[in-house]
């Protein structure tokens, strides 16, 4: 059984979307509550994370981009104290591509990291994968 806090924000993420929710449970019962709807933006501005190999298509692209800017917004809600325990749900790939660019403050509050595609999974499925 995995714990997870009262209010722990909970990210579901793949490489084109992420719901973030926050657990209004304790640690013996999780209940998630949808707080969020991040979908990617500013393709073009950002670019994608990390080296891509020459023979990548724009979905591939795209996908690295939103890692990105996944990153980018776990480790700005950790420097500015936006929440103190981290669940993080993403498809293996998504997994690869984020791990690497969160910050220690980010990385110090993840309390269980899941590489499993739960993005479009009812709050239910996603809650009994986390108990």
């Amino acid at each position: 059984m995995n714990q997870i806090p009262n209010g722990a924000m909970v990210v579901v993420a793949d490489g084109e979307g992420a719901r973030v929710f926050r657990n209004t449970g304790d640690e013996q019962s999780i209940s998630l509550k949808q707080v969020e709807l991040h979908e990617l933006m500013n393709v073009n501005v950002d670019g994608p994370a990390g080296s891509m190999p020459g023979g990548s298509n724009p979905k591939q692209l795209d996908e690295a981009t939103f890692a990105k800017q996944l990153a980018h917004s776990l480790n700005e809600g950790a420097l500015k104290q936006r929440y103190e325990h981290l669940v993080l749900v993403a498809d293996p790939i998504t997994l690869g591509r984020v791990r690497p660019l969160l910050h220690k403050e980010a990385t110090q509050r993840m309390v269980l990291e899941l590489g499993k595609t739960f993005t479009n999974a009812a709050i239910e499925d996603i809650e009994k994968a986390l108990s």
